[in-house]
């Protein structure tokens, strides 16, 4: 099967796009023209579907070359089915710098069968519920892989239905014997699982099992890219198009080799058009239990390490051992920034925010609506246990210095956030406390709001040791 060339999304121009459009500016797409539209699907900002002429009967031809048009070069996969479903694959770039990286990686925590029974209920309870606020998201783990360590058919089957009866997130199967795998799907295959996998030895039964049960599959060829390139070549010839790579894992001396054989085909897919090997890539940190012996502390370190390493280099699904958070935090956190558009700054809502239990003498914080600008105020602010006003200015998610320095917070910005909040209402005096770093800003406001100006500290931790002295101000 010739691999045939698809577009990045970088090389899709709006008229390209525009041309497959109907043309017509009907509005219906909630756009003032087609060619609005079109920019909009090149910037990935709306679907194709959200044009209805487009889904007509006579439109059907159009549809597929859009879609074809805008379709990713690394495919996208989707494991389990309903609300908790998820999406690996789905990039349109090489670099997240180009555009954006769409569908965060999923991570899997691995359960083996041979646990205990209530060990395993344990460690799936922990695994489900598991969450951790960073700038006003929530952070989670996504899957769980169920490890046939037993090679048992009957063991992984009860291992693998109690799983499936603690949660509903979906599910990764992880054995290579076809006879252990089908006891399992009896299970849980209409849950939509990955089977993960199949091999140079396996492929016709594990590809058989796939189709029959409609899962998606993992094709592996640890350390040898050139026979999983010949693997999916088969598996696609058979009819299984949702695959997932796993191209191996070897921590220790074979790292570097791992390293390679991701940005090698992750490269192929984007710079030699190659539809064999634009499909997810499984990056298995977990590995790093199977090393060199040493302290589990240190194993620990160096699966976080693993994780963070093979998110950077073009992994699109992680399977994990360690449940400690300072293992799972750092890939975690990375992730999360990874995944955000490079186009535009993680930001929070402008406006008018109460911290603690604000009165009408308390004090009027400003800030900026960067995340991590304002989170940080706000975490510094109850950890003082103040209570206050925080007054958000839209700066287009920029931080304080860097806003101040682009005049997007200005003494005109303040006093429009002043005005559009009717803060002015929720207070009985007229005192507004300005960050440290948006010292010079101090008497131009007082000019703007008819406001008087505290300026506060350059850190926002000094903020209770500051209200604490400074507030109430003293009468002028």
């Amino acid at each position: 099967m010739a691999a045939t060339h698809r577009k990045s999304i970088r090389e899709v121009s709006p008229i390209e796009v525009y041309q497959q459009l109907p043309r017509t500016n009907c509005g219906e797409c909630g756009e003032t023209n087609c060619m609005a539209f079109a920019t909009r699907l090149v910037n990935r900002e709306v679907l194709p579907e959200a044009c209805p002429p487009i889904l007509r009967p006579e439109a059907a031809q159009a549809y597929a070359v859009l879609s074809l048009l805008l379709a990713p070069p690394v495919r996208a996969v989707t494991i389990g089915t309903g609300g908790r479903a998820i999406v690996a694959g789905g990039k349109y770039v090489l670099q997240r710098h180009e555009f954006t990286y769409h569908n965060p990686a999923p991570i899997a925590i691995d359960v083996a069968d041979t646990l205990p029974e209530k060990e395993r209920e344990a460690r799936v309870k922990a695994i489900t519920p598991f969450s951790y606020q960073y700038i006003g998201r929530d952070l989670s783990l996504d899957a769980i892989a169920v490890r046939a360590a037993s090679g048992d058919p009957a063991t992984f089957r009860r291992a693998v239905a109690q799983v499936a009866s603690l949660t509903d997130h979906p599910l990764i199967l992880c054995t290579l014997d076809p006879a252990v795998m089908a006891a399992a799907l009896e299970e849980v295959g209409k849950r939509r699982p990955l089977l993960y996998g199949a091999t140079e030895g396996n492929w016709k039964a594990m590809a058989d099992l796939a189709l029959s049960h409609r899962c998606p599959l993992v094709a592996t060829a640890p350390g040898d890219v050139a026979l999983l390139r010949s693997l999916v070549r088969t598996l696609r010839a058979c009819g299984i198009d949702d695959l997932v790579l796993d191209p191996g894992t070897f921590p220790d001396s074979g790292l570097a080799a791992t390293v390679q054989a991701f940005t090698d085909i992750r490269r192929a897919a984007f710079e030699g058009s190659d539809e064999l090997l634009g499909y997810p890539l499984l990056g298995v940190p977990m590995a790093a239990w199977l090393g060199e012996e040493m302290a589990p502390e240190l194993v620990q370190w160096k699966e976080a390490c693993l994780a963070a390493l093979l998110l950077t280099r073009y992994a699109d699904l992680l399977v994990m051992h360690s449940l400690e958070g300072w293992t799972l935090l750092p890939p975690l956190i990375w992730r999360f920034n990874l995944y955000t558009d490079p186009r535009r700054p993680v930001s929070v809502e402008a406006g008018l925010r109460a911290v603690g239990s604000p009165g009408r003498s308390s004090p009027i914080i400003v800030t900026t609506n960067y995340a991590l600008t304002f989170f940080t105020v706000e975490s510094d602010l109850k950890v003082g246990h103040v209570d206050c006003h925080l007054l958000v200015v839209d700066t287009g998610g920029i931080s304080v210095e860097s806003a101040v320095a682009g005049r997007y917070l200005t003494a005109t910005t303040i006093a429009g956030a002043v005005k559009s909040s009717e803060v002015g209402h929720a207070v009985d005096h007229r005192y507004l406390v300005l960050p440290g770093l948006a010292a010079r800003l101090s008497g131009e406001t007082e000019e703007a709001t008819g406001w008087r100006v505290l300026v506060g500290p350059k850190d926002s931790s000094g903020l209770p040791g500051f209200l604490s002295s400074r507030w109430p101000p003293a009468a002028p």
